[in-house]
């Protein structure tokens, strides 16, 4: 994992760490930590992309302004962290990180149709360009990848405790 070997901040000193800046005010504790994971997340942005892919062609164009709408891709990063944290040396981490970003944006998907919302962070939504229909289908389209992705990595605890999270 591209993290470990240039790991500066050990986990179990987070709460020792403070925030420190630079000269232009930017947070050098974030940016390094982003440096220390940018060869994952970009492995975890690959699985993303190849994994939006649909025969459906309205999927593969909401799919499309989804992705190219960025985000902080949060959830990702700490199933990143996790597998450093724990020593996990596979690659399956990257499909999981990517299945809790498709669970989690589907939710912003069907969240939008529910609150009939225009705009999220700035832009216009899924349902306001393509439609309440478009989104509900990306959103479930998102959701059923999500745990074709899991059955795929064949971790039965993992997708059990995924579906117990997502079904409230």
């Amino acid at each position: 994992m591209g993290a470990s070997n240039n790991w500066r901040y050990p986990l179990c000193q987070f709460d020792r760490i403070e925030r420190r800046f630079n000269g232009s005010g930017r947070n050098v504790f974030l940016d390094n930590f982003k440096q220390l994971l940018a060869a994952d997340m970009a492995a975890v942005d690959q699985v993303i992309r190849a994994r939006l892919h649909s025969e459906v062609v309205l999927v593969n164009q909401v799919g499309e302004y989804i992705v190219g709408s960025g985000g902080k891709r949060l959830r990702p990063a700490l199933v990143v962290l996790s597998a450093e944290a724990f020593g996990y040396q596979g690659t399956h981490h990257h499909a999981l990180a990517a299945v809790v970003e498709f669970i989690h944006t589907a939710t912003l998907l069907h969240d939008d149709v529910v609150d009939e919302s225009d705009l999220r962070r700035g832009r216009e939504t899924a349902n306001a360009l393509f439609g309440n229909a478009a989104s509900v289908l990306v959103g479930d389209f998102l959701y059923s990848r999500a745990f074709q992705m899991m059955v795929e990595v064949g971790e039965m605890r993992v997708m059990q405790t995924l579906a117990d999270a997502t079904n409230v």
